[in-house]
């Protein structure tokens, strides 16, 4: 009985001592090291890259559209002038009869032909 109370009291001693050091540990500081940064180190640290890059997108996204709009206004123009020159011109390719392609026969060549 005697060995299990001075077992419990060493066990008591050393949590305390531990409790104190862990408690003290946040007051000891080591000296931090100045570390010498470059000009570029620097500004890809600081929140330029990021705001350059949003600017980008967005300057970017702006010129796409209206890229866009400009590429199909073209697109309308040629389209508009291939319509007349084909027309005017009457180069305009037939529309293909898919009754002849599928058998079907018209009125016209149904009837017999009359004398």
């Amino acid at each position: 009985m005697f060995t299990f109370i001075v077992t419990n009291i060493f066990l008591l001693a050393l949590a305390t001592i531990l409790f104190l050091a862990i408690r003290a540990l946040p007051r000891i500081e080591e000296p931090e090291e100045v570390v010498k940064q470059n000009v570029i180190e620097r500004w890809l640290t600081s929140g330029v890259p990021e705001k350059l890059d949003a600017a980008l997108n967005a300057f970017l996204a702006k010129t796409l559209r209206k890229s866009k709009v400009l590429v199909l206004r073209v697109d309308n123009y040629v389209t508009k002038q291939l319509k007349r020159v084909t027309h005017e011109n009457g180069n305009g390719k037939p529309k293909p009869d898919f009754k002849e392609i599928t058998g079907e026969k018209t009125e016209e060549e149904n009837t017999p032909p009359s004398l």
